[in-house]
């Protein structure tokens, strides 16, 4: 999880700010008992009515001060953890974009997914919470004991036996939480795989009447998360009974202890009362600092499962010295290529050798598997070959920049894809910069200007996600 801090570092004033905010709203509420005590043992026992009011209107200021803090804290901490998220979705969408095949066939496109949104959200939420409580709680801890214990040294030892026990149940809980979480993200992943399968299978699902095998399908995935969620929380919900009971016990005990050293002199009425605000505080941040430790296991399976992904290299990168195509302009040659998919048990293509010149017309026949399609892939290098060569106008491809390898080629796959757009937009994809007569001139060649151009709106006509409201031959 510490690795991911580093992306902290452009909203650390936020951060710091936050947590001297933090520092100052503890000091107001660790100084407040002690003027509660003042009032009671000076001013109430005493009689002095203009004591009372003075330090009631010192209360009252410190009291608005620490809640204009608390306020300003949680707005600076929620942009801090806001742009802490907006960072690493950045960083993960781009490091993503630059995976091979290899990469999107080992990792899936449903557990990106996951990874990109709900894991990262899973860090905001623990980030905010973080800057909020990593010095609130402590704070609290420390100077609420320091405190107590200046008040009455023999009755601070209440919390010899009540803070052990609370740090033994958050502990034990905090270290077997930490692989159930892990479990749940992994089974989010699934029902999101099984839900996107549902969306974009749905015709060949209906024209199989195939509805009640995916309602099964996602009712088991469904039940498996479910039941795991529910096991989790059930387990962490034991901590907060057993942290009452601990926190109500602790103030018993205090009163009981605190009225006998009254009534033998060694304690004052006023010190008895903040001592017991001292004990909540102390308690109350322990609480704080289980809440924290809930969401550390989860927070720290889904950094894990970010970690996985940044620090996943790309199997096909530029070289650092990349050579400029300088042969016959169109020319591609395959010398001896051997390729096998990941876990496959045998080559996709084995010693496949072939020349294409340019002005000619290469045709690729075979059976169904025979390895037409993964020539293309391996044209376009979205995989690398096992062995052999690929040459580009006379260069190796290896050796070409990856965006001038796919800048020579234009490629019609067998799924046609279509994005949110306009016709204008998507025909743009193949060249940004092409003007309006390139546009309706890539048109006319494939044959589609026709249909275009009875849509309404023609070339700006919208493009629904998927290209649905678009035939499948009107998509080629």
């Amino acid at each position: 999880m510490f690795k991911l801090m580093r992306y902290l570092k452009p909203v650390r004033l936020l951060v710091i700010l936050s947590l001297v905010l933090v520092m100052v709203r503890a000091l107001t509420d660790l100084y407040l008992p002690s003027l509660t005590a003042d009032i009671v043992n000076i001013g109430i026992t005493g009689g002095d009515t203009g004591y009372i009011l003075r330090v009631s209107g010192i209360m009252l200021c410190i009291a608005a001060l620490g809640g204009l803090c608390a306020v300003l804290n949680a707005f600076f901490s929620a942009r801090a953890a806001a742009g802490f998220a907006r960072i690493l979705r950045e960083k993960v969408f781009t490091h993503v974009a630059s995976f091979s095949l290899s990469e999107f066939d080992r990792f899936g496109t449903a557990t990106l997914i996951t990874r990109t949104t709900n894991d990262i959200t899973q860090l905001q939420m623990f980030t905010m919470m973080g800057i909020r409580m990593m010095v609130m709680a402590p704070m609290m801890c420390v100077g609420g004991t320091i405190m107590a214990v200046s008040k009455d040294p023999v009755l601070s030892l209440v919390f010899v036996l009540a803070l052990p026990l609370l740090f033994l149940v958050i502990t034990l809980i905090g270290r077997k939480g930490l692989p159930l979480f892990r479990q749940m993200q992994e089974k989010l992943d699934r029902l999101n795989l099984i839900f996107r399968e549902r969306l974009t299978g749905i015709r060949v699902i209906r024209a199989f009447n195939r509805d009640h095998y995916e309602q099964e399908r996602f009712r088991d995935a469904n039940t498996d998360y479910t039941a795991t969620a529910i096991y989790v929380h059930r387990m962490v919900s034991v901590m907060m009974p057993v942290m009452m009971v601990v926190m109500n016990f602790t103030t018993i005990a205090i009163v009981w202890f605190g009225g006998l050293r009254i009534d033998l002199g060694f304690m004052m009425v006023g010190d008895l009362m903040a001592f017991i605000q001292y004990g909540m505080h102390i308690m109350m941040s322990m609480f704080a600092l289980s809440m924290l430790f809930i969401m550390i296991p989860r927070a720290a399976a889904s950094a894990d499962r970010i970690n996985e992904i940044l620090e996943t290299k790309p199997q096909i990168a530029d070289t650092p010295a990349p050579q400029k195509a300088t042969g016959r302009k169109g020319y591609v040659e395959f010398r001896n290529v051997t390729f096998s998919y990941p876990g496959a048990e045998r080559p996709a293509i084995c010693d496949v050798s072939f020349r294409a010149g340019p002005g000619e017309t290469t045709a690729i026949i075979g059976g169904t598997g025979s390895g037409k399609s993964t020539i293309s892939n391996l044209l376009l290098r979205f995989y690398d070959v096992e062995s052999g060569s690929i040459l580009v106008d006379g260069v190796d491809i290896r050796e070409l920049p990856q965006a001038e390898l796919r800048a020579k080629i234009g490629y019609v796959p067998q799924r046609s894809v279509l994005f949110s757009g306009t016709v204008k937009s998507n025909i743009l994809f193949g060249r940004e910069d092409a003007t309006e007569a390139e546009i309706r001139h890539a048109a006319d060649i494939a044959q589609a200007t026709e249909f275009i151009e009875e849509m309404p709106g023609g070339f700006e006509a919208e493009i629904v996600q998927g290209g649905m409201n678009v035939s499948g031959g009107q998509k080629q």
